[in-house]
Order: structure tokens, then C-alpha cells, then sequence
């Protein structure tokens, strides 16, 4: 059987939060950098382990102003010492909530830029490193070097996929804003479970990409996400993949 990890970005003030959490398999939480607070944190964990979703940390550019999705620049140094302090700051809420901390996952242009810039995707794998937490999830495929920096540092490697975004033929995701960056959801569902199945997917240009993803990412801030979820994890259900979180 096909097995694939269906994960969200949660913790980030969105209410639909509660609605979205049933569908996932894993739940990646904001923890200040862009979004986050430590009510939103404890909530969020909370919300997880009722669910018995795996909760793990999504830090990103300390940016809150533009949620994290503006180009930063910073020394390595310095990246690792953010993200270290976010991934810290979660695991401190998470151990009062009783919750273990499964993952990390950066944030929008924090990871967008990681994945072709091997100094920062070796700043935030060593901030994740030194937090003892074993799983990074970056993106699959070939372009992409954060999975090999992440498994350099002892960290186990999980290749992300996503199913409502568009691909560039390189395998890195077409730039929001432009069309075809945010997919519809029926053709966000059989994306999903086309990656799920095959590892591939028809980049925006319309050539066939390589993807070999373990975990499907949807975005939890739209107003649709969570009927987006629900029609994925039915989608994958439906095409006989099983939904599960890495290392579980």
C-alpha cells in the first residue's frame, strides 16, 4: 500500500484551525518568527494531540509583518540562533502541554530560499540539529539541497511535496502571485494523490517533474483550507494511499 504524510500550516491565527487539524497527519506550528504566540502555540498543540496529529515546529525569518514570505538576508550565524530560539520557544509550551515535538519545518521564504542555498539550509538543519528533534521535512526533489544538509547534520531527511501549489520545471515551486502558483482544489486533490503515487507532477509549463515526496503539504491560512483537507485526505483515501506521519 502507498503511504504518504498529509501535513499543514497551523498555528497561525487562522480560525479554521479546529476544522482543518481532523484531516492531518502532521501539523507544522508557527512559533513566532512569523506568526505565533504562546496561547496560539499551546492551542495548537493541544488541538494536535487530540487529534493525535505528530506537532512539530515551523519556524521562520522573524518577519511578522510580512508573514514571512519576504526575502531576508542574515549571516548563518544568525539564522541559526533565530530559528534555534523559535524551535525553543515551542518545545518550552509544548513540554507544558505535555506534547512531544515530532519536526522541523521552516516557513515560507525562509524555506523557499533553503532550498537552493546550502549555507542557510545548513543554519536552520543545525538550529534543528541542536533542538534533538529528528525529522526535517524540505523540499523533495532534485533542485532542492536542504534534504541533503539536513542528513549531513545526523537529521533524518523528509522529502515535502505539495498539493496546492504549482511547480516550476526545476522542481522548485512556481513564485506566488504569478498564475498558476495556488491550484484549484479539484486539481490540488489529484495532484496530491498523483505525488502520493507516482512522485510526480506537471509543472506549470507543462513538463513532468520528479517529486518524490513522503509528506503533502496544504496551507492552512486560506479561507478553503479546510474543505481542501477534507477533499485530499478523501482523495488519498479514495486512491488507496494510507495517511500517516514520518517516523510513526
Amino acid at each position: 500500500m502507498h503511504r504518504i504524510d498529509l501535513n499543514a500550516d497551523l498555528g497561525e491565527g487562522s480560525p479554521h484551525e479546529p476544522a482543518i487539524m481532523p484531516y492531518v497527519s502532521s501539523a507544522n506550528i508557527a512559533c513566532g518568527g512569523h506568526a505565533g504566540d504562546t496561547e496560539t502555540m499551546r492551542d495548537s498543540l493541544r488541538l494536535a494531540a487530540r487529534h493525535g496529529v505528530a506537532a512539530g515546529a515551523h519556524p521562520s525569518f522573524p518577519d511578522r509583518e510580512g508573514f514571512g514570505r519576504r526575502a531576508m538576508h542574515f549571516p548563518p550565524a544568525e539564522v541559526t540562533a533565530f530559528v534555534r530560539e523559535q524551535i525553543e520557544t515551542l518545545k518550552a509550551v509544548a513540554a507544558r502541554a505535555g506534547v512531544r515535538l515530532h519536526h522541523v519545518k521552516p516557513h515560507g521564504m525562509l524555506y523557499n530560499m533553503a532550498a537552493q542555498d546550502a549555507a542557510l539550509a545548513g543554519a536552520i538543519a543545525r538550529a534543528a540539529a541542536a533542538s534533538g528533534l529528528p525529522l526535517f521535512f524540505g523540499l523533495a526533489g532534485e533542485a532542492s539541497v536542504m534534504l541533503r544538509e539536513a542528513q549531513a547534520l545526523g537529521l533524518t531527511p523528509v522529502g515535502e511535496g505539495f498539493a496546492d501549489r504549482g511547480y516550476a520545471p526545476d522542481g522548485t515551486l512556481w513564485p506566488r502571485g504569478q498564475a498558476g502558483a495556488l491550484l484549484p482544489h479539484a486539481q490540488a486533490a489529484l495532484q496530491g494523490v498523483r505525488l502520493a503515487r507516482e512522485g510526480v507532477v506537471t509543472a506549470v509549463t507543462g513538463e513532468e517533474v520528479r517529486v518524490p515526496a513522503q509528506t503533502l503539504c496544504l496551507h492552512g491560512d486560506g479561507p478553503e483550507a479546510a474543505n481542501l483537507a477534507r477533499s485530499l485526505r478523501r482523495a488519498l483515501e479514495a486512491a488507496g494511499v494510507r495517511v500517516v506521519a514520518p517516523g510513526l
